[in-house]
């Protein structure tokens, strides 16, 4: 484990075990890897009541190679995974974490958490091998259950979101791959999304929790990459792939 991931990961109780006295009858061991440390520290407080909710949180990260570290050294029951992080988003850490998903014995389950709703991102950590998808509009409460039926083995969803899933893969056609699409980063793919909303610069800047100018590198590599000249054309790009 490197420095930054030993910070992070916390001492890890007995997996399953329960919690004595009146507290919940099983406790599921939890990692949480999201790029905003403020929200992972939100979580933590809203779902970390290890005697209130049978949550416990063992580990942190805020980054690819963080989030494989901790997950392997801690083997918890449940990752809540960001989608969009640096070093190749929530889809890197389910490539890289397919052994301890696949343990007969012992697997690690991931429940994707994200701000995005973009039919993509659902897909696409879903066929990564998460068990399931949630907005981070959802409730303490509700993403407690969620954590535990995904403990469980069972798929969890939002109910639109559902909806993506079940129309890909009730579809005979794949999704097609994006050359284009696929040469941007996720935090090049949010600013672009965004952007093709209307958002001004300085809104997607607060919104991303990122600098004006940050944002403008982005567009500017956007644009680069898909060899586009303005705002206008890279939103009409974006409309046509339904990214909008």
């Amino acid at each position: 484990m490197n420095s930054d991931a030993a910070q992070h990961a916390q001492a890890g109780g007995t997996a399953g075990g329960g919690q004595a006295g009146d507290g919940p009858a099983r406790t599921v061991r939890v990692v949480l890897v999201d790029d905003h440390r403020m929200f992972r520290t939100g979580v933590q407080a809203e779902i970390g009541r290890t005697d209130e909710t049978g949550v416990e949180v063992v580990g942190e990260a805020a980054d690819v190679d963080q989030a494989v570290t901790v997950i392997t050294a801690t083997r918890p029951e449940v990752v809540l995974l960001d989608v969009h992080l640096p070093g190749g988003g929530g889809v890197e850490v389910l490539r890289r974490s397919a052994s301890l998903m696949a343990d007969p014995e012992r697997p690690v389950r991931f429940l994707a958490l994200s701000v995005s709703d973009a039919a993509e991102d659902v897909i696409g950590v879903i066929r990564g091998g998460a068990r399931g998808y949630v907005t981070k509009t959802i409730t303490g409460a509700d993403l407690v259950d969620a954590i535990f039926r995904v403990s469980e083995g069972d798929a969890v969803f939002s109910p639109r979101l559902a909806g993506f899933v079940l129309d890909a893969f009730a579809s005979t056609d794949a999704p097609p791959v994006d050359e284009d699409l696929d040469r941007l980063t996720q935090r090049e793919r949010e600013v672009l999304r965004l952007i093709a909303r209307g958002y001004a610069y300085k809104e997607i800047a607060k919104q991303l929790f990122i600098s004006v100018k940050t944002v403008e590198s982005h567009v500017s590599a956007v644009l680069r990459k898909l060899q586009l000249s303005n705002r206008h054309e890279l939103t009409r790009w974006a409309t046509a792939r339904r990214l909008v």
